[in-house]
């Protein structure tokens, strides 16, 4: 996304543009430059929750006269400007290429403000996907975010146990002992969320990130809420790539033995045939042979 504002907002007379990019969770963007005109919208599936958490106050804070208040049809948040006049810095396209993080900052915002003041806030739900869901709490001590995830296959479901339970044991490790507490919980909700009476299923695990004040500091706020939010697209990840290592290996070890059978396979035992050259040597050389 970056790349893309970077190269198209570098020249004040863009050339006619218009660019559909998918992100992860099924966020999709449009970029388009015609008229004079610069517009990026985005569709987001939970961005009706989030705006009940003030997605929009955020967006108006970030963004300014850049929103837009009605949306373009079949988007959720639409930003327009005059490339001539709204100058692209740096720190506008860093800015408008964290569209979604901002979108979704709301809840978090609202969690961290509550333990500030002391006060609880309610769970507050992002389902940012079809079967997976977020959940958000503010409380006097703490916040604590709660990450619903599907592993479909069963190879899955044990890739994930181990990478998660190591989520839970490197906090012990002395150089990480600042990082949020990791929880970690297969088939069985978090007791936080039983009372709003969560799905249960056989493939679906539960994670618990718990924040302490020192990670949502107004130095550290951002950059917390960016991980926690790429958290879910990280571990799917690494785990496909870890199927896909192993997999590699696997192929990689078969090669290697089938190479040592063929080369311990006999030679096949056939007749011996005494060729017609041979014969004709002995003839011109007088000499004669006996089998």
């Amino acid at each position: 996304m970056t790349e893309s504002l970077t190269n198209k907002l570098s020249s004040l007379t863009p050339d006619p543009l218009f660019l559909v990019l998918a992100d992860f969770d099924g966020v999709t963007y449009k970029l388009v430059y015609a008229e004079g005109q610069m517009t990026l919208s985005m569709s987001m599936k939970c961005f009706s929750q989030a705006k009940t958490f003030g997605a929009m106050e955020v967006l108006k804070r970030e963004y300014g006269n850049l929103l837009k208040p009605d949306p373009e049809t079949g988007y959720d948040v639409t930003l327009t400007w005059d490339p001539s006049v709204v100058i692209a810095t740096s720190e506008l396209i860093s800015n408008l290429s964290i569209l979604k993080k901002n979108a979704l900052s709301a809840p978090f915002e609202v969690a961290f403000d509550a333990h500030k003041d002391g006060n609880v806030t309610p769970i507050m739900k992002l389902s940012y996907r079809d079967d997976e869901s977020m959940y958000i709490q503010g409380l006097p001590d703490r916040v604590t975010v709660i990450f619903s995830t599907v592993f479909k296959d069963e190879s899955d479901s044990i890739l994930g146990k181990v990478f998660l339970q190591e989520f839970v044991d490197a906090r012990r490790l002395p150089n990480i002992q600042n990082a949020p507490q990791v929880l970690y919980s297969p088939k069985e909700p978090p007791l936080e969320l039983k009372s709003i009476g969560v799905e249960e299923g056989e493939n679906l695990s539960w994670v618990t990130f718990v924040l302490f004040p020192r990670h949502y500091s107004s130095n550290t706020r951002g950059e917390t809420i960016s991980r926690i939010l790429l958290f879910r697209d990280y571990l799917h990840y690494h785990m496909k790539a870890s199927k896909s290592y192993l997999h590699s290996r696997m192929r990689a070890r078969v090669d290697s033995f089938l190479k040592v059978l063929n080369r311990a396979k006999p030679e096949p035992v056939g007749e011996k045939k005494t060729s017609r050259y041979f014969y004709l040597i002995l003839i011109f050389s007088g000499k004669t042979f006996k089998r």
